[in-house]
């Protein structure tokens, strides 16, 4: 469920905002409705700040340090650390590009070997050049030898390196590629490549310092700028009237912790009124459910919260989505080994994993269900004649004609449980006329279902399905006129070929559940060839690979047994519960920014 809001608007003297902020922040109660405008550049500043420690943050739990002890930081404070990490990290990238140039002319002068261009300097003083080239070695002549003073330094094939002396003004005719003298020689270029891998490493080494003693300042710093920001916004986002002496504050309250906000505004003198939310207001959502329904919920922020006049269908669609998903899968042996290993890791795991893992096992559980509905554990199928010896239980369970029917079944409920939320959600929001349409939806879908299929009323089904027609042509829209009813009544009755498309979407849950049983059964008719063919190591590997094979195919299975109930949630369920979603997420100002 949505938990009520009351929305409060405080008046504050001036000389006391900041006094009522910081008690008001302490409070953790109120959520702050933040006007439309530009932020300011103190604002922006601060917020670039939160980006830049967050950015060090995770940088650093990214980097694997071999040590395991650090040294005591020379810089203060996480900000300090933040600003120095940058600098290391912008200066670290410099180097690396200025080493990568280097070790590109490195290599370009490599096959010429170590010179000193002095010495080139003193031929060209006296009139003479220096002439580099480069050619193939099938072009090059050895005839260049005895025209001009030429010298081979090197041959790295194909290719062959030789310089010519010669006056300045009378360049050697030969046929090769000339290519400027090099401006530095091997061991400098060498020298400078080793100083720059020196540099670059000490910066390492202090960003690996920093690693292992730098994230809990960052962490206190990181906490300290986010609570910095929403005081600023705050302020930003404060009234003020009387010629700027008072401080009018607006936000919203959950009803079931406003009493301590109300007994802090009367012990303090303050000046508030309260009134409970409109549309327009835009409250935000905070979401109470059960134990169990609880589990669910960040499943269903996945697409968007629920708006605040709306229904949560958290508790709705959680029971489907665990029985969706057990279809899918539906392997008992496969729901065993998620239940056992999400219980298993739940003894170790942290405060955070813990309702994750608690899925997992209701997860675990419906996949139990529906493979022993189904007869399939670990790929083997109960229902032929081998396992004959499981007497009477193998009556409860149903072959694949019976699960595709039952896909179907499990779709239709859901889509008319949808229809029926649609209209209690309409009935509590603008009145019952409104949701008069939606039963007629409801009508027509079970009308058809007892004609096509049930056969229960006879002709009566007959007459119910035209009070379905009669319904959506006369009370879609309650606010337009007779004709506007009929047209748009006109128009909505063609929607009925979505619905059906919608039930056949359903179908999926049949075609995964058949896939995962499928594959289950190749992994094992493999291992059992491994077995019998392959002497003495036979046993060892039908081991093997039944792990192997059936623990891939549990991890692909359970993807798509996510995902596609995911899929039905979000598109069949919501469009027959008419969702709209947009709600915005209840952030109360307090010390702690993730406090709910």
């Amino acid at each position: 469920m949505i938990v009520p809001m009351k929305k409060y608007v405080f008046l504050v003297h001036h000389s006391d905002y900041i006094d009522f902020l910081d008690e008001l922040r302490g409070l953790g109660v109120l959520h702050v409705q933040y006007q439309k405008g530009e932020p300011s550049e103190e604002l922006l500043r601060r917020i670039q700040l939160q980006k830049d420690i967050r950015d060090t943050l995770a940088a650093l739990r990214h980097r694997i340090v071999d040590k395991r002890e650090g040294k005591q930081l020379s810089e203060t404070g996480g900000v300090a650390i933040a600003r120095t990490f940058q600098e290391l990290t912008d200066r670290q990238e410099s180097l690396q590009q200025e080493l990568n140039a280097l070790q590109k002319e490195i290599g370009f002068l490599e096959p010429w070997g170590d010179f000193s261009p002095g010495s080139i300097k003193l031929l060209e003083q006296s009139g003479l050049k220096v002439h580099f080239y480069v050619c193939q070695s099938r072009k090059y002549q050895p005839e260049w030898e005895k025209q001009y003073p030429v010298e081979v330094i090197n041959t790295v094939p194909p290719d062959v390196y030789f310089v010519a002396i010669a006056p300045e003004a009378e360049a050697p005719a030969v046929d090769a590629e000339e290519i400027p003298p090099p401006e530095a020689g091997l061991s400098n270029l060498m020298a400078k490549r080793d100083a720059l891998k020196k540099q670059i490493g000490a910066i390492d080494d202090k960003l690996d310092n920093f690693t292992l003693m730098a994230q809990p300042a960052l962490e206190t710093a990181l906490a300290e700028v986010e609570q910095s920001i929403q005081l600023v916004s705050v302020v930003e986002n404060t009234h003020k009237e009387a010629e700027d002496t008072v401080m009018v504050l607006q936000g919203f309250a959950p009803v079931d912790r406003e009493a301590g906000l109300i007994e802090f505004c009367e012990q303090n003198n303050i000046l508030f009124l309260s009134k409970r939310p409109t549309p327009e207001d835009q409250p935000p959502v905070l979401l109470k459910n059960s134990a169990f329904s609880r589990l669910f919920e960040p499943i269903g922020e996945l697409f968007a919260l629920p708006a605040y006049q709306e229904l949560d269908l958290t508790p709705f669609f959680a029971p489907f989505f665990m029985l969706f998903f057990g279809f899918c899968l539906g392997d008992a042996g496969y729901g065993i080994v998620l239940l056992l290993g999400a219980s298993l890791y739940k003894l170790r795991a942290g405060e955070k994993l813990k309702p994750i893992l608690s899925l997992a096992q209701f997860l675990g559980v419906g996949t139990i269900i529906f493979g022993i509905l189904t007869g399939t554990v670990f790929g083997l199928n109960l229902l032929e004649e081998q396992f004959a010896w499981l007497g009477g239980i193998r009556n409860y369970m149903i072959n694949s004609d019976q699960a595709f029917q039952l896909a179907l079944m499990l779709g239709l409920a859901q889509i008319l449980f949808g229809l029926f939320l649609q209209a209690y959600n309409k009935a509590r929001q603008f009145g019952f006329v409104y949701a008069i349409a939606t039963i007629g939806w409801a009508i027509i879908l079970l009308s058809i279902l007892d004609l096509a299929v049930l056969k229960w009323t006879g002709p009566i089904s007959t007459y119910t399905a035209w009070l379905g027609v009669g319904l959506i042509l006369f009370f879609n829209d309650p606010r337009a006129g007779l004709l506007g009813r009929l047209g748009k009544g006109i128009w909505e009755l063609y929607g009925i070929t979505g619905f059906f498309g919608d039930l056949l979407s359903y179908i999926r849950l049949f075609a995964l559940g058949i896939s995962s049983a499928i594959l289950g059964f190749v992994v094992n008719d493999i291992a059992l060839q491994i077995k019998e063919g392959i002497p003495y190591l036979g046993p060892v590997l039908f081991v093997l690979f039944l792990i192997v094979g059936h623990g891939a195919n549990l991890l692909i299975s359970s993807l798509g047994s996510f995902v596609h109930p995911l899929r039905l949630t979000f598109v069949e369920f919501y469009k027959s519960a008419g969702f709209k979603g947009g709600g915005k997420a209840y952030k109360p100002f307090s010390k702690h920014s993730d406090r709910t």
